[in-house]
């Protein structure tokens, strides 16, 4: 169905798909005074949720996602993972709580490094 809706159909399933409007870097554009307000992405983070974090902070700022299921099709070609450790994706999400938990807007580790 995602390949051949359009128009007002497309309208109306983005309203009523059920997954929420996210940050995914694959699919994902922003605003560049927005993005760089946030800092860019957090650049001690390693593969897997990067995108995500940047928008959590974007979130916090107060910027909604949109879901544009329908309208904005990605296509996804599924590879393996194999480089993902443990540590890495422990590490990943430990920055995403934080960002979380005390309402970060700007990571120190972005475009613009810590003096």
């Amino acid at each position: 169905m995602k390949l051949g809706t359009w128009g007002a159909v497309a309208r109306i399933l983005n309203i009523m798909t059920p997954t929420k409007a996210t940050w995914n870097g694959h699919n994902a554009s922003g605003w560049r005074k927005d993005i760089f307000a946030a800092n860019g992405f957090d650049e001690r983070m390693q593969y897997g949720g990067e995108d995500r974090e940047l928008g959590e902070r974007l979130f916090n700022r107060g910027i909604k996602s949109k879901q544009i299921r329908y309208s904005a099709i990605c296509l996804h070609l599924d590879h393996a993972r194999s480089y993902v450790k443990p540590q890495m994706l422990i590490k990943n999400k430990a920055i995403r709580e934080h960002t979380r938990v005390k309402n970060v807007l700007r990571t120190p580790y972005g475009i613009e490094k810590l003096a």
